[in-house]
């Protein structure tokens, strides 16, 4: 691709108040893109808008995130005064809103949405509701996550939601969307969206490609490592942390390392005080390296996380230090673990499951390492991302031609 053209990118993205994995992703692709010399221009909004406009402007929130005439007016003359190819949007809600799809529409420009979670489908965009997995919004429709309040426990902000996501399914917006889908599960579960007869995403513009992670380390053997395993992650149910102390009651032979905080730390110290866990040591906030060097000295990871996850970037960090991940069967935890090849899936409400699957564990330092080389690696990631563009510029072409020829027709 050296000497072929590069498409100049524009990419949107809608910063939360509390940064996430999402800001990370992409911050990533940007720099991917820049380092591979794409011409890339970005659209950012950001939360904190909120914080500074006049309460009589808050009334026509609502309006705005069903479409923002400020987005949709900004991205069109970004669009227009750069020679856009393709804008790729990352998160739009809230104020970004699908305003953004209908300035590359009117741009006669390709549009592509990486999803990130699952507010296609849920107004929460988690699918996870009162300390277990709901569903209701897939299968009993949206009015039944008004009633639960799924969106920041508020019937106000789950309405505003809910209203946004029904009319752009009624008037089609989502059809002339690309999405990329960051595993399997994601895009099977949000194309069940299209199982009651209304066509919500076209799957003929759906992708799959994971995320990625810059990391080139040197991987410890697995008999060199300490007897000592890993949980990294929000001290929380939904994290699953009450089951992996739970099991730990019955493992005396290995040690835990539990990195992290949130509201159930003081839970977690009780409960190892109480039954006498000396083997578990809790780290508290730990930076991003020491993590790391954690990772590549353990026998594994553990996820026993209780939901479908977004796109859990622990197990790609994990797999570049040679370390399997022992986590939940579920969601995209479980659809990213490979059994016996990158870890070991286990029933993700059975602590007695989750001390099965340490003490089966065994060396697959070597698979791990070839699996993040081969799936989650910077030059493997951009070259998907690079024929995904191709893909979608070139078919939209082919679309426009035969609008074209069809014209000349009649």
């Amino acid at each position: 691709m050296e000497n072929s053209y590069k498409p100049k990118i524009l990419l949107v993205h809608n910063f939360y108040q509390v940064p996430g994995g999402e800001d990370t992703d992409f911050n990533n692709e940007k720099k991917l893109l820049e380092d591979y010399g794409h011409e890339v221009f970005t659209y950012t909004r950001d939360n904190e808008e909120l914080n500074n406009v006049h309460l009589f402007w808050k009334l026509f929130y609502p309006l705005n995130t069903i479409f923002s005439l400020k987005t949709y007016n900004e991205v069109r003359g970004i669009i227009s005064d750069n020679q856009i190819d393709i804008v790729h949007v990352h998160n739009s809600w809230p104020l970004i809103s699908p305003s953004v799809y209908y300035a590359a529409f009117h741009s006669n420009v390709s549009v592509v949405q990486t999803v990130h979670n699952f507010r296609l489908i849920c107004p929460g965009a988690t699918l996870y509701h009162n300390g277990k997995i709901c569903e209701d919004s897939l299968y009993k429709g949206l009015g039944s996550s008004i009633k639960l309040k799924l969106y920041k426990e508020s019937f106000v902000h789950t309405l505003i939601s809910a209203i946004t996501l029904k009319i752009h399914r009624v008037i089609g917006t989502y059809t002339r969307v690309n999405f990329i889908f960051l595993t399997e599960f994601n895009k099977k579960k949000i194309m069940e969206l299209n199982n009651k007869g209304q066509i919500i995403i076209d799957e003929r513009k759906t992708y799959i490609k994971p995320n990625f992670v810059n990391i080139d380390r040197e991987v410890m053997p697995f008999e060199k490592r300490k007897n000592q395993f890993i949980f990294v992650g929000r001290l929380d149910k939904l994290k699953g942390i009450n089951i992996l102390l739970e099991a730990w009651k019955e493992i005396k032979e290995s040690d835990l390392i539990i990195c992290g905080t949130g509201p159930e730390a003081e839970w977690c110290k009780t409960f190892i005080a109480e039954n006498g866990l000396l083997n578990v040591s809790m780290r508290g906030f730990v930076d991003n390296d020491k993590i790391m060097d954690l990772i590549a000295e353990s026998k594994a990871l553990i996820l026993p996380t209780q939901w479908y996850e977004g796109f859990p970037m622990t197990i790609v960090e994990s797999l570049a230090c040679g370390t399997p991940v022992i986590g939940s069967n579920i969601g995209n935890v479980g659809s990213l673990i490979e059994d016996g090849k990158t870890g070991i899936r286990f029933e993700f409400d059975s602590s007695g499951s989750v001390i099965e699957a340490v003490r089966n564990l065994s060396d697959m330092t070597e698979s791990c390492g070839n699996v993040f080389r081969n799936n989650y690696h910077p030059e493997i990631n951009y070259q998907l991302l690079l024929s995904i563009y191709e893909n979608i510029i070139t078919s939209k072409k082919t679309s426009d031609l035969n609008i074209i020829r069809k014209g000349n027709k009649s």
